[in-house]
């Protein structure tokens, strides 16, 4: 049953509703090289074929020894090894290491057979008879990285549902993976309504503005790994907007409409999206500000939005209930985690409506040893606002604001 925008939801259960009324997806695989799979999600167990690292090597400059030929070695008794060469760098150690044995090694070098610890350059010396004199013991297996010790050949090094970060390109590049499956990218329409909307590159006349969110928003798909299609401006017309919606649910799995969310005799997006057959619009208007026009619904078994035509809102409405949705589209498995945060110290009162959850943006300032946020204001149509922001802040339910000094979590933006 469709909510009427004055009867507006509590922004956890718009998230509960509408989350459990968008289906499962049936996600579909793809073959990836790793040169393009930042940000791709594994659509299969990674397995490692090989150890890594594939043999037992140093991590410092020194000599290869046994251990136990340097227990109780000190400045005032070292002990004597007999150095019996060096290894080269990026070849197999030629030595092997009897009783009383050293080798010279560089960091990462392999350790020859028969060592077991390696004793740093600077608690050495070589004598002028051939000699190290060690002037304190090792323990076995110090200063050293065990064949397999990162990686065991058979080992799964990722699952599937893991977004694939840069360390994660690395540890594939480690273990020779250079194509793996990955989920197709969900393609996520964004429409553009409004009879006042021109496109970036016209002059804006009496009356006019340039299309914001359309930009605003494909990046933010962009950036959390979705494909963004823009379908260009809609004017205020029921018929219009219907098609664009037809072809738009048809064509992507997610739609996103900007503009024409608000009660008004010319918005027309609710009753074009419930055409579109059921369940239709399931939340339209949520205790959010900025964004409390919020429409979301499903439509053919897709998530449509209706985003408040302010850039501020679309922004803040796309963080709550867009982003998640598009993270299970991507069959991420941390879909749902918590957003990180950082803790500052609220430079100025923030004065909020109790009646609804609002989020502040802030600039975040060092200030010796603690981060401070300071309010950047504005109405919900400024979007240098958020450009000159870090992150937000949100003042709960039920309070009139925040005072100065108190601490808060911020929520950076990506990149921030």
């Amino acid at each position: 049953m469709t909510k009427e925008l004055a009867d507006l939801t509590p922004i956890t259960e718009a998230q509960r509703v509408f989350f459990a009324a968008v289906p499962a997806p049936e996600l579909e695989k793809e073959e990836c090289p790793l040169t393009a799979a930042l940000g791709r999600v594994v659509a299969e167990p990674i397995v490692a074929q090989v150890d890594v690292p594939g043999f037992s090597r140093s991590t410092v400059d020194g000599y290869a020894v046994r251990a136990r030929d340097t227990f109780g070695a000190s400045a005032a008794a070292p002990a004597y090894l007999e150095l019996i060469g060096e290894v080269a760098m990026g070849q197999a150690a030629a030595q092997r290491l009897g009783v009383g044995q050293a080798v010279r090694i560089a960091t990462g070098g392999m350790l020859p057979e028969g060592a077991d610890a390696v004793v740093m350059v600077e608690y050495t010396a070589e004598t002028p008879d051939g000699q190290v004199e060690i002037r304190r013991p090792a323990a076995p297996l110090e200063n050293v990285i065990e064949r397999g010790e990162d990686v065991r050949r058979g080992q799964v090094v990722l699952e599937p549902g893991h977004r694939l970060r840069p360390q994660d390109i690395g540890a594939l590049a480690g273990i020779g993976c250079l194509s793996l499956p990955v989920y197709r990218r969900p393609r996520v329409a964004i429409i553009a309504t409004g009879d006042e909307i021109v496109p970036p590159e016209t002059e804006p006349g009496p009356g006019e503005v340039r299309d914001i969110n359309s930009y605003s928003l494909a990046a933010q798909v962009e950036q959390e790994g979705g494909v963004p299609v823009r379908l260009g401006i809609v004017r205020d017309e029921y018929e219009l907007l219907h098609q664009a919606l037809q072809q738009a649910v048809a064509e992507n799995d997610m739609v996103l409409i900007s503009g024409g969310s608000s009660v008004g005799t010319r918005d027309v997006a609710a009753r074009a999206i419930n055409s579109l057959g059921e369940p239709g619009v399931l939340i339209h208007g949520v205790t959010l500000k900025p964004g409390k026009p919020t429409i979301l619904a499903v439509a053919q078994g897709k998530p449509v939005y209706g985003m408040p035509g302010h850039p501020v809102s679309a922004l803040v409405v796309y963080r709550l209930f867009v982003r998640p949705v598009l993270r299970r589209l991507m069959g991420c498995s941390r879909e749902l985690l918590p957003d990180p945060y950082v803790e500052a110290v609220l430079t100025r009162n923030v004065h909020s409506d109790p009646g609804r959850t609002e989020y502040i943006r802030v600039r975040l300032v060092a200030a010796g040893d603690e981060l401070q946020a300071e309010p950047v204001l504005g109405a919900s149509g400024l979007i240098m606002t958020m450009a000159r922001a870090d992150g937000l802040i949100v003042v709960p339910l039920g309070s009139d604001g925040l005072e100065a000094g108190s601490r808060v979590r911020v929520y950076p933006f990506p990149g921030a």
